[in-house]
């Protein structure tokens, strides 16, 4: 993993209960070159056994409860990461929940298409805008771009690229999966542009095609080797990536 971890404060991860966002926790954790503080969010933290079991083990990890799609859970959340970081403020929020309901043209409908939408392209938004005062915290005690001052990772798919969806890149049909994913990535370029001259840095990251519940067992990477990628990429983030959408191994992405 990157040094660039060492010099990051605080990290927070939304969806932390499986998939990525556990495994981002696991690895942050245990690195010699961890943050000081991990504060992992769960919708229902009391069912996510293993990242119970996770921070007995390890001090500076933190559970908070966070269901993005409700901003007063949001507001909760924000109070008691305030109550953590202190004037420090927040480092790095990874916007990694996300929903994949499967829908191609025959059964996609109306309720499919507003709950990944409301989900995936959304919340990122709700909650980046919530954890701005301490986003803004932290990037007005430093100078650059990276996790060392301030810095928003929206959790992207190579399937919301719309140049890739064509030919043999359209084969995977999730009209709400796909067209979510496009939308958080106007989310993340929006947020780039209004966020530029506070130093805080927002880009769109694609984790590969993985082995998870989500990315199902014929995937291309296991979990491991998809977050070990992800988070060296994010560790040496700086300012030529500010408004990029790369992939795991920080390969540009087209839109």
């Amino acid at each position: 993993m990157n040094r660039g971890f060492s010099q990051c404060g605080s990290v927070l991860i939304t969806g932390a209960s499986r998939g990525l966002g556990l495994q981002m926790v696991k690895n942050l954790v245990k690195s010699n070159e961890r943050p000081a503080r991990v504060i992992a969010t769960a919708r229902n933290p009391a069912a996510a056994k293993e990242l119970q079991d996770l921070a007995k083990d390890h001090s500076g990890l933190h559970i908070v409860t966070l269901d993005v799609v409700s901003q007063e859970s949001i507001d909760t959340a924000v109070q008691e990461v305030t109550s953590l970081v202190g004037e420090k403020g927040l480092n790095c929020l990874i916007n990694n929940a996300a929903i994949n309901i499967s829908t191609d043209l025959e059964t996609v409908n109306f309720e499919a298409m507003m709950k990944t939408f409301e989900s995936n392209a959304v919340s990122p938004l709700m909650v980046t805008k919530a954890f701005l005062p301490l986003l803004r915290s932290a990037a007005h005690q430093g100078s650059g771009m990276g996790i060392h001052r301030a810095t928003v990772v929206n959790i992207s798919s190579v399937l919301g690229s719309i140049e890739l969806n064509w030919g043999p890149g359209a084969t995977f049909r999730s009209h709400a999966y796909r067209t979510s994913k496009a939308a958080l990535n106007m989310v993340t370029r929006c947020l780039a542009s209004d966020l530029r001259s506070d130093g805080i840095l927002c880009m769109s990251l694609h984790p590969g095609w993985v082995r998870t519940d989500m990315g199902g067992p014929q995937a291309d990477l296991d979990v491991e080797e998809s977050i070990e990628s992800v988070l060296s990429v994010i560790a040496g983030l700086s300012e030529k990536d500010q408004g990029e959408f790369r992939n795991y191994l920080g390969k540009s992405l087209p839109w």
